[in-house]
């Protein structure tokens, strides 16, 4: 079996990975367009902090790990397009500019996203940044160690602007951050628990400027100010775009199905339209198992367990489960607080007209009398108002408890009710937590019961 994979990020390397220790006989040849295997942009922030071991061990693999294997790994090597008919791939050699063909049993697309621009006036001036892979990580290290930096606008809320404006921050930069959205963080986070982090951020000298988009990067050939909807204008030796991605997928069109933005088409068991083409990872919209719904969930995780599932059913004419689905559960520090969110928020909620109800538990997270090292934590829970299933959850706190998401995201994946958390069986020991666990305290509390602490 003669198996290529596009593209060699999370998804690309859990296929090859998979392929060849699950079929020994496997033929694996992954192609890259890149020329570094495989830089890891959710790393992007301890890359930038040097919190790493080396700058270059933030990857995901290297070529050897799959090379051991007997597989093979291509860099510069573009798939520009396919013939699914022929089951063939052509790809350009960037390293040389030959391009060459390719035949497959079984293609797996992993081609990903790129990160969006703004289409507004200025945007191609020097120092307006992106920030995904490792050539914009490698460029953004330069400009956060640069002196003649001193005012950086960050674009965007989410999790990377987020990153983006606590590390200029820590390195003594003025920072402001523009979005359109009323909160930081405000598609991971309800409003309560988006307000601390709010507080935390200005506490620390990030200026949020919220409810305003971004009309013109201006400057005279390099950017020197950035200016709003409003008119407002900002000082900006530095621009770092974080306002989301689109699909990688043009070289697609017209081959294999994609939806009106650009989004890989999938059925249940991952299949494209075209037969044994698979298609994981970013650029597709997987289900979204808390709501039922497809949702793009451009995760790490997500992307490995979409791979998973491809290499186990891609032999079969039927396979006996469909893939599962996921609750896109991820986790951030923002200065002192940890935070760590899994399934339906109240923001994903509305765009997907799901009717929930929820409920805000907040205490220490030991007993009281624990006088050091016992700080708040805040657990969000969202669940159906009719059945009680639990359908999502956020914590928060200045202490490490993201764990807490991942036993909320296997109580979703159990179809768990509120009535199961409130009475689950968790550990006791006041040193780590109380008699009932925040869990089993944030659950009896949306069911309207007072908690016996």
């Amino acid at each position: 079996m003669k198996v290529v994979v596009v593209g060699a990020s999370h998804g690309g390397h859990e296929a090859a990975h998979e392929a060849l220790t699950r079929y020994p006989d496997a033929q694996v040849t992954v192609y890259e367009a890149g020329d570094f295997v495989s830089f890891m942009s959710c790393g992007m922030e301890l890359f930038l902090e040097d919190k790493v071991t080396n700058r270059d061990d933030v990857r995901n693999f290297k070529p050897a790990d799959l090379e051991k294997f007997g597989g093979k790994v291509l860099t510069q090597h573009e798939v520009t397009g396919i013939d699914t008919d022929a089951k063939k791939v052509t790809v350009k050699n960037w390293a040389t500019g030959e391009v060459l063909e390719d035949s497959y049993d079984k293609l797996i697309l992993s081609s990903g996203v790129m990160p969006a621009t703004i289409p507004v006036p200025g945007a191609d001036l020097d120092n307006v940044y992106l920030m995904r892979g490792r050539d914009w990580a490698t460029k953004i290290y330069d400009k956060l160690h640069d002196d003649a930096v001193s005012s950086v606008v960050v674009v965007g809320t989410g999790y990377i602007g987020i990153e983006a404006a606590e590390v200029f921050a820590k390195a003594g930069k003025q920072v402001t951050v523009i979005d359109l959205i009323d909160r930081p963080l405000g598609n991971y986070l309800d409003a309560e628990l988006a307000e601390k982090v709010r507080v935390e951020l200005e506490k620390n000298g990030v200026n949020l400027h919220l409810g305003h988009t971004v009309a013109a990067f201006e400057g005279d050939g390099t950017l020197a100010k950035v200016k709003d909807d409003a008119g407002q204008v900002f000082d900006a030796d530095l621009a770092i775009v974080a306002a989301g991605v689109k699909p990688n997928t043009k070289y697609l069109q017209g081959t294999i199905d994609l939806d009106q933005r650009g989004w890989i088409k999938t059925d249940p068991y991952l299949r494209t339209s075209a037969e044994d083409v698979y298609a994981i990872g970013d650029a597709i919209l997987p289900l979204f198992a808390p709501a039922g719904q497809p949702a793009p969930i451009a995760l790490a995780s997500t992307a490995r367990r979409e791979a998973r599932y491809v290499i186990e059913t891609m032999t079969m004419d039927k396979p006996a489960r469909s893939f599962a689905g996921v609750n896109g559960s991820s986790a951030l520090p923002v200065f002192d607080y940890n935070l760590a969110t899994t399934g339906v928020n109240a923001n994903n909620a509305a765009k997907m007209n799901l009717e929930i109800a929820s409920s805000l538990y907040e205490a220490t997270i030991r007993p009281e009398f624990v006088k050091e090292g016992n700080p708040e934590i805040s657990v969000k829970l969202i669940f159906n108002p009719k059945t009680h299933a639990i359908l999502g959850g956020q914590v928060l706190s200045k202490a490490e408890v993201t764990a807490h998401a991942n036993t909320i995201a296997l109580a979703i994946k159990g179809k768990m009710t509120l009535e199961d958390l409130a009475e689950a069986d968790f550990f006791f020991q006041p040193g780590y937590d109380r008699q009932w666990s925040v869990l089993n305290l944030a659950a009896q509390t949306a069911l309207g019961q007072i908690p016996s602490v």
